[in-house]
């Protein structure tokens, strides 16, 4: 429900933002927005998941979540000008980093080990049919009503919803003893990261393919100027990509465990890559929608891949700060993602900076494969051991 409301969200912001200003450079900065507070709040809030009981931090954050949107259904309702959109959008950011970090590592708390990559693939389908279901209720409110407020006021109650039922989670995370906050503990996440070359390499491929082809902060654009589809045509749009996942997650929900997980991560970007310079050059709007779904379907394999790695392959005591470190790498690449588009958009065109941002990603993967051979050739996505305390055997592939 939480995350129904969230992507009604990102339409509505989208669509407000674009319909107020007219810039791609305004769009941008909604991506910024959400970025700033992602780069300041990464190291405390793995801090406090570690050191913090998890499921108290989900809950304060979800409420904090709530307050953000009723801000943004006030600013929107009266008109407020939209530097206080921003303000809330920089808020919302802020409680999204904690709560990032807490539920991602509360998640390997809930199943035992073995089961773990199927829950993530569960989890990413739950989240990826909100975002199909969202997106399009998002575009149509906007259409019936022409405003925005309607939205952010069902994604505050839709986030309420999210609390009273992580309420009800009976699982509890026991922190350890409380550790004051010093640059080794808040710095823990990076070192371990930094020591395990088959975790920064997925990460770091999946940051990059997501920064440069990432063409969703363009929807808005495309929607308007070049496919001339309106907001429940951007609805549409929006809602391909988590089709494309959803369709993905299915499939890998009834086949075992990934023999070959290097090859499949690796396969994936390039087919993102290329589903998104087919996308920005498309001027048919069901071709676009095809290609948006190829780039959802492939980015699901990733996203698989690389967190059930980072989870598996770290100590319970420090996935807070990995988690941390992990969505500082991959949330921050969404959002200057976003950013970047829009700042080549403003100068270029949405064609060039979509076109130019697919082939980037296929240089990218080039790049990871020579740079990170172990990558490619990862074997078992299922460890069969449990982690070290540390960088060690725990990074060797399973064959």
């Amino acid at each position: 429900m939480a995350s129904f409301g969230q992507q009604m969200l990102t339409v509505a912001v989208g669509w407000e933002i674009y319909e107020r200003t007219h810039s791609a450079l305004a769009l941008s900065f909604v991506g910024l927005a959400a970025f700033l507070p992602m780069v300041a709040m990464t190291l405390p809030a793995g801090h406090v998941a570690d050191t913090r009981e998890r499921k108290q931090v989900i809950i304060v954050m979800q409420g904090a979540m709530a307050l953000t949107s009723l801000g943004l259904a006030l600013a929107s309702w009266k008109g407020l000008p939209v530097a206080w959109t921003f303000i809330c959008l920089f808020a919302a950011g802020v409680a999204q980093t904690f709560l990032w970090s807490a539920s991602a590592s509360f998640l390997p708390q809930l199943v035992a080990r073995e089961e773990f990559p199927l829950a993530v693939n569960w989890n990413s389908t739950t989240f990826q049919l909100s975002a199909v279901t969202g997106p399009a209720a998002g575009g149509a409110l906007i259409a019936l009503t022409h405003s925005a407020a309607t939205v952010y006021a069902l994604n505050a109650l839709a986030a309420l919803f999210c609390l009273a039922m992580i309420c009800l989670v009976r699982a509890r995370h026991k922190p350890l003893a409380k550790q004051e906050v010093s640059v080794e503990s808040l710095l823990g996440g990076f070192r371990f990261v930094f020591g395990h070359r088959v975790i920064l390499g997925a990460i770091t491929l999946d940051m990059f393919a997501v920064l440069f082809g990432g063409a969703t902060g363009l929807l808005p654009q495309y929607a308007k100027d070049i496919l001339k589809v309106g907001p429940q045509g951007l609805g549409l749009l929006t809602a391909a990509l988590p089709v494309g996942s959803i369709a993905c997650a299915l499939l890998m929900a009834h086949r075992p465990p990934m023999k070959k997980a290097g090859r499949a991560l690796i396969a994936a970007v390039v087919v993102f890559g290329l589903a998104t310079i087919a996308f920005g050059g498309s001027r048919w709007f069901w071709f676009s929608i095809l290609m948006l779904f190829l780039c959802g379907f492939a980015d699901n394999v990733s996203v698989i891949v690389r967190h059930t790695l980072v989870q598996l392959l770290t100590p319970d005591a420090m996935r807070g700060r990995v988690s941390s470190v992990n969505n500082l790498f991959i949330g921050t690449s969404n959002q200057l993602g976003w950013f970047e588009s829009g700042l080549v958009s403003q100068y270029f065109g949405p064609v060039f900076s979509v076109v130019s941002g697919g082939a980037a990603t296929i240089l990218v993967v080039l790049a990871v494969a020579w740079i990170w051979p172990e990558i490619p050739r990862f074997g078992r996505l299922v460890p069969s051991e449990a982690p070290p305390a540390g960088p060690g055997p725990a990074d060797v592939p399973q064959k």
